[in-house]
C-alpha cells in the first residue's frame, strides 16, 4: 500500500508540475486543439468544410480505438524534453517510472516465459 501512496505522490507532482501542463497543453493544441478552433472557427462564419474537419477529427476522438490520449502524453513528454532540458527534477522522475515500467515489463516476461517452458515439459 506504501508503494502504491508514493507512486500516486510522484504521478502526481510529476502531472502538475508547472512545465509539463505547458508541454502537454502544447501537445493538446497539436492533437486536439486544432480541431476545436475550426470547429468554433467554421461555426461562427458557417463555413460547412471546417465544421465537416474539425467535427470529423472530434468524432474520431472520442471512439474508443482512438490512440489520441496516449500520442498526447507522448508528444508532451518530448515537447517537455525540447524545452525544459536543463529541468532533472522532473527529467529524473519520468526517468525512474520509465525504468520501474520496464523491469515490471521483463519480469513478467520472464514469469510467462518460465510458465510456458514448464508447461512443454
Amino acid at each position: 500500500m506504501q508503494k502504491l501512496k508514493t507512486f500516486i505522490k510522484k504521478a502526481i507532482r510529476f502531472l502538475l508540475n508547472p512545465r509539463f501542463v505547458l508541454s502537454f497543453g502544447i501537445a493538446w493544441m497539436i492533437t486536439n486543439g486544432w480541431a476545436y478552433i475550426l470547429l468554433a472557427v467554421g461555426t461562427f462564419w458557417d463555413i460547412p468544410v471546417l465544421q465537416a474537419i474539425g467535427g470529423g477529427y472530434i468524432t474520431f476522438l472520442w471512439l474508443p480505438i482512438s490512440p489520441e490520449k496516449i500520442i498526447t502524453v507522448a508528444i508532451s513528454i518530448w515537447v517537455l524534453k525540447k524545452l525544459f532540458p536543463d529541468d532533472t527534477d522532473t527529467l529524473a522522475v519520468l526517468a525512474g517510472m520509465h525504468n520501474k515500467i520496464k523491469s515490471a515489463a521483463r519480469s513478467r516476461k520472464c514469469k510467462k516465459s518460465a510458465s510456458t517452458s514448464k508447461t512443454e515439459e
